[in-house]
């Protein structure tokens, strides 16, 4: 007998607060006791085939409902179906017990994870309950370069992974050495922002990530409950929402560089050293400011005000605006990300 398949829905919503970059992410109800999760979640659902006309338009208006907040640019993500060990899965009653398991014993739906990822250039105070902006530091403590290499790096994550390749056998002792060092930038190896997600399910594959232990009890039929908010390898989410996070992550570091979506996170007049802020904010590294500048002059997707921002408390500067109009009249680019380096 096949088991169903049902389809849940998930956004990542991310916003600039305070230079910060922040998600909005709720606290689902147990159907049963009413009682929310101990742990976070994005804005999530499952789609109705029969009620609702696309996944985008069913996104929109669950997220609307739970949070209070009207979605802007919205963009799909990834479709994750994996099942196995080695990766988080989704899990049918996070979804709020919408969906019940069959009563005759059959096998539980199968659940397919779509999802999302949305950009607004203001984290609103929904007054939604049991919703909140996070920083997604939270979540990726070691994503964190701006202020220097994280020190969990070498103290925790790095002898915790070699724990775990040294209890393999030979040669996948040495594949799993090999991946650590080159995700996670340890024994010299450079640093690539973009693989928050190879990061976090290296971590679940460990057994590191918290959320590990809770889906392989569940998948062998054992209750198990969600585990505590405190680790030192970030905190956990409900479901496979922090691979989905890490999947919005990474694909916005990405796409800042080829496409100009950090706009989307601004307010129409900015000062450069805010949108310097912003990008480093996303990408989690700290910028050499003259080369920023200089960047951001030569994609000429900036306009001077001839305004001075004299709001900050500090020194005035000028104020810039996003040529939106560029982009149905010629090809443009993302932000480069000229590094500071120690």
């Amino acid at each position: 007998m096949t088991s169903a398949v049902v389809i849940g829905l998930s956004a990542v919503i991310i916003a600039i607060r305070q230079d910060e970059a922040v998600v909005l992410t709720v606290r689902p109800h147990d159907a049963r006791t009413s009682r929310p999760s101990t742990l976070v979640g994005l804005p999530f659902g499952p789609f109705d085939p029969e009620g609702t006309r696309t996944f985008e338009l069913a996104l929109r208006a669950f997220v609307a409902e739970q949070t209070r907040f009207q979605l802007g640019y919205v963009e799909q993500l990834y479709t994750f179906g994996d099942r196995g060990r080695d990766a988080p899965v989704a899990d049918i009653g996070a979804i709020g017990g919408a969906i019940a398991s069959p009563a005759d014993g059959s096998d539980p739906p199968r659940v397919i994870s779509v999802g999302y990822l949305a950009l607004t250039p203001r984290a609103i105070d929904t007054q939604a309950p049991d919703t909140l902006w996070a920083p997604w530091t939270r979540f990726f403590p070691w994503e964190d370069w701006r202020r220097g290499r994280p020190a969990l790096l070498d103290e925790t994550i790095g002898p915790a992974l070699e724990r775990w390749a040294a209890s393999a056998p030979g040669e996948e002792a040495e594949r799993r050495r090999a991946r650590a060092r080159l995700s996670f930038a340890l024994e010299g190896a450079p640093w690539n922002e973009e693989r928050v997600l190879e990061r976090y399910e290296l971590l679940y594959e460990a057994g590191l990530a918290l959320e590990a232990a809770r889906d392989h009890a569940r998948a062998a039929g054992r209750p198990a409950p969600e585990p505590g908010p405190v680790s030192a390898f970030g905190e956990p989410m409900i479901s496979d929402h922090r691979r989905i996070l890490a999947t919005g992550l990474g694909r916005l570091r990405g796409k800042i560089k080829y496409r100009p979506v950090v706009f989307e996170l601004t307010p129409p007049e900015f000062t450069l050293s805010r949108l310097q802020r912003t990008v480093e904010a996303l990408s989690g590294v700290a910028l050499h400011k003259q080369n920023f500048r200089r960047s951001v002059e030569r994609t000429g997707l900036v306009e001077g005000l001839g305004r001075l921002d004299v709001e900050t408390g500090g020194r005035p500067a000028e104020l810039f605006r996003f040529r939106k109009e560029l982009l149905n009249a010629l090809p443009v680019s993302g932000l480069g990300l000229p590094m500071l380096r120690d």
